[in-house]
């Protein structure tokens, strides 16, 4: 039986979809159209082994699911407005980069 996750333990999921540069590839890419795994490893670059860890990942936190076809399974977003969710969140993270206003960001890598 599915439940509702909290709005605290929703962005946690999603925060943690998003610290790994692959999930977010792997995210980036469905966004745009469901997909096979072996077309995302191909696309992607990385082996089928490494992918189907991050799908899991991302099935886990409830961003993908899996909708057999046949004897094959595509993946796709949960829901479409983790689409809009992503491009928002990219469009912030270049309006951040492009002010560059954290004093420290040279010295420490961050913002």
């Amino acid at each position: 039986m599915l439940t509702l996750a909290t709005d605290l333990d929703a962005l946690t999921r999603f925060g943690r979809a998003l610290a790994d540069p692959i999930r977010c590839r792997i995210l980036l890419a469905l966004r745009e159209a469901p997909a096979h795994p072996s077309d995302l490893a191909d696309d992607l670059g990385i082996s089928r082994t490494r992918l189907s860890n991050q799908l899991a990942c991302l099935r886990d936190c409830g961003l993908v699911v899996a909708l057999p076809e046949g004897r094959r399974t595509r993946y796709e977003l949960a829901d479409e407005r983790l689409g809009h969710a992503l491009d928002d969140l990219r469009t912030a993270v270049v309006a951040v980069e492009a002010d560059r206003t954290c004093p420290d960001a040279a010295d420490k890598g961050c913002c």
